[in-house]
């Protein structure tokens, strides 16, 4: 079988058009630089609507998609049931004077879904409140010094970078610790030569970091880090935006057997309507209590409405399950794929997340290649990114990509004919 080749003359119009007024056309990790669209010409710019599991660019092109918007499509786009509760609650308010009532149902309810919940605190990115948890710990710990997995990504606050990032200053990264995943003897090292000078350990459940495999938690490793961070008064801060209610409704830090102090939600929690959640201990309500740290939408209602909608209908559907499941049945079938071409797919990762590699040369090269001839049959998958599981993605769908991705895999075959 040969799949249709995809055209993206209006995607480039739009770009062209695009790049006049907004910086880099279309920026951050949707643009084509730091989406790493390589070669460019592979990949849609702009879209034009979605549904379920698809989305349709401005040229008309439909594509199954696994990266879901970057994580938020966890019920399939334009979810029916979110988006009436949301639809409803905007005929009533969003955005007012004193918040509607709707933040406390929704604060409510993730304490009660949320293992290591006894409150939740309301923002719009997963940047705004992994810093919310940094500002807690040191506000708790009267602390500077913060500790980092290498690998790491918590947003793109200047805390968050390096300091030969444009933008960002040494003093902005001065006491960031870093240490290596998996590594507890060196946590245990900068306890002692930092010794009552950490605020908090931060880290996402397990290593989902780009342009690398994905690294699942060592067995014990979070119960010695639990027991450190106890032992040494640090806060235990987990970044769950990307890998949140994906793998256990009770949170990450839940589902590897251990209890966060603070923990971080984002992308899942709404279905795409902007909302972020910060969820803590009870000892460190006093301590975000006393930020002085708003947004000018944190308090919308249709948010919070939608949010309600979206856990209650993950509960219903055992989500967690139902993403290993399918993110099980697709990855062995783009491995089997590959096999059959005489290539070498890595899957690491958890299913309902999982990072490709393809391992037959030293770079992201022939990967990217892959990558390339997927995107314009209508898959979207990415070169550099863990992908996700979304609810409305069927059995069809998961055959419809393994056949697309047997011929994109024997056009890459074809190209390296060095590979014997």
């Amino acid at each position: 079988m040969s799949f249709e080749i995809n055209n993206y003359t209006k995607s480039r119009e739009m770009f062209d058009r695009a790049a006049k007024v907004i910086p880099s056309g279309v920026y951050g990790h949707l643009g084509p630089a730091e989406g790493c669209f390589i070669p460019v010409s592979a990949f849609p710019l702009f879209g034009d609507r979605a549904q379920g599991s698809y989305f349709w660019d401005v040229d008309g092109n439909k594509f199954i998609d696994y990266m879901c918007a970057y994580g938020p499509n966890v019920l399939g786009y334009n979810d029916p049931d979110v988006d009436a509760a949301a639809m409803e609650q905007a005929k009533i308010c969003n955005c007012t004077t004193s918040p509607s009532t709707k933040m406390i149902e929704f604060a409510e309810l993730l304490v009660d879904t949320v293992n290591c919940a006894d409150w939740a605190f309301f923002a719009k990115n997963g940047g705004d409140v992994t810093t919310a948890a940094i500002m807690t710990a040191r506000a708790a710990t009267h602390r500077k010094k913060i500790v980092f997995v290498n690998g790491f990504y918590h947003g793109v606050a200047p805390w968050t970078q390096k300091v030969d990032y444009p933008g960002v200053i040494e003093e902005d990264v001065a006491n960031n610790i870093y240490i290596p995943w998996n590594d507890v003897s060196a946590f245990e090292n900068a306890i002692a030569e930092n010794d009552g000078e950490i605020a908090a350990f931060i880290a996402t459940p397990y290593m989902h970091g780009n342009f690398l495999d994905n690294e699942l938690p060592a067995d014990g490793y979070w119960q010695k880090i639990r027991e450190l961070c106890t032992k040494n008064g640090i806060v235990l801060i987990i970044d769950d935006v990307r890998a949140g209610f994906r793998l256990d409704l009770a949170g990450s830090d839940h589902y590897y057997g251990f209890d966060a102090d603070l923990i971080c939600f984002c992308k899942a929690l709404a279905n795409g309507w902007n909302v972020s959640a910060l969820c803590g201990k009870d000892f460190l309500k006093g301590a975000i209590s006393g930020l002085s740290y708003t947004g000018s939408y944190w308090l919308s209602a249709v948010p919070f409405a939608a949010g309600i909608a979206c856990i209650n209908k993950m509960k219903q559907l055992n989500t967690p399950a139902l993403f290993r499941e399918k993110g099980l049945k697709l990855t062995n079938g783009l491995k089997a794929a590959a096999a059959n071409n005489g290539l070498n797919l890595v899957v690491s990762g958890e299913p309902a997340l999982f990072y490709l590699r393809l391992a037959d040369d030293d770079s992201l090269m022939m990967h990217q290649e892959w990558v390339a001839e997927m995107v314009k049959r209508g898959i979207f998958v990415t070169s550099h990114h863990n992908h996700f599981m979304n609810a409305s993605l069927t059995d069809e769908d998961i055959a419809h990509t393994v056949e697309v991705a047997e011929e994109a895999f024997s056009v890459v075959r074809k190209n390296h004919p060095e590979l014997g």
